[in-house]
């Protein structure tokens, strides 16, 4: 049995195909056919039903699966459990929303870096459920999300990192008109109301009784940004302090009464396979927000 078998078993099982799978373990798909058959003639067990168009797990299929993923986080936790106490090693995959990615997520990265230089470390975007999901799946190893995360699988924790206001930006233009005026009688750019946030400023907008006129609905923090800079409407989003320092040329009050906080949090699965690292990431992120 080796573990690039477990890995690629892992992979078919996240992927839900041979070819998919063969794609994300950089392998061809003969050889991901051979990498099952050897586990099946090690196990003596079929772990796929392949009466099917794509492949089943069996129930020795799913025990295997189960398995598998407790070895695989185990050997890859090696590393970081054997390194030094001033140096961590190994590989952290991390989940990140947009926000962050966009913003307090490169300068950690590059902290962690110079601190921890053999640590490998691989960024995936997505919203907060989404991440969430995947890594309750064993896809990444923490996310960074909003909290509450809904829905929020069973057997996560999480660790606060730092929190947002959120906030009305609009064109320094409209400076004279009130919170009704701005939201109601101009184009609203709207933050994307599958995202938590987006969800949380829709909830706040009909508990105040505004109606607002959508004129775009974007997932992009940046984007919106954007928009309302070059006097195309106004959007309610949330900001951090150093966000909030690089807007002076707009207008920006608090949203929400009292105004509406959402705190951005490091979620880890309870078993916290990456523990140090993870906390490594966490206190340079916390500390790079403090400042």
């Amino acid at each position: 049995m080796s573990l690039r078998a477990l890995r690629t078993l892992l992979a078919i099982a996240q992927h839900g195909s041979f070819v998919q799978a063969a794609q994300s373990v950089h392998l061809t798909q003969s050889a991901i056919s051979l990498h099952i058959k050897s586990l099946e003639e090690e196990f003596n067990a079929s772990l796929f039903d392949r009466s099917r168009r794509l492949p089943v797990l069996t129930d020795a299929g799913h025990v295997a699966v189960e398995r598998a993923r407790e070895i695989v986080t185990l050997y890859d936790s090696i590393a970081a459990e054997i390194g030094g106490d001033s140096e961590l090693r190994g590989r952290l995959k991390i989940g990140v929303i947009h926000t962050a990615l966009a913003s307090i997520l490169p300068q950690a990265l590059v902290t962690l870096g110079v601190l921890h230089p053999h640590l490998r470390l691989t960024v995936a975007s997505g919203m907060s459920a989404e991440l969430a999901t995947r890594l309750e799946a064993g896809e990444l190893d923490v996310a960074i999300t909003t909290e509450p995360v809904k829905p929020h699988p069973y057997g996560l924790v999480s660790t606060t990192l730092y929190e947002e206001g959120f906030w009305i930006i609009a064109p320094s233009a409209l400076a004279g008109l009130d919170t009704r005026q701005l939201l109601e009688q101009q184009p609203f750019i709207r933050f994307d109301r599958r995202a938590w946030a987006g969800r949380t400023i829709e909830r706040e907008l009909r508990r105040l009784r505004l109606r607002v006129n959508t004129a775009m609905e974007l997932d992009s923090q940046e984007a919106i940004i954007q928009m309302v800079t070059q006097g195309l409407g106004v959007a309610v989003v949330p900001l951090s302090r150093r966000n909030l320092e690089q807007l002076g040329h707009l207008k920006i009050q608090p949203f929400g009464s009292p105004q509406r906080i959402r705190r951005v949090v490091l979620l880890e699965r309870e078993d916290r396979p990456r523990g140090r690292l993870a906390a490594a990431l966490a206190n340079v992120i916390q500390q790079q927000t403090s400042e």
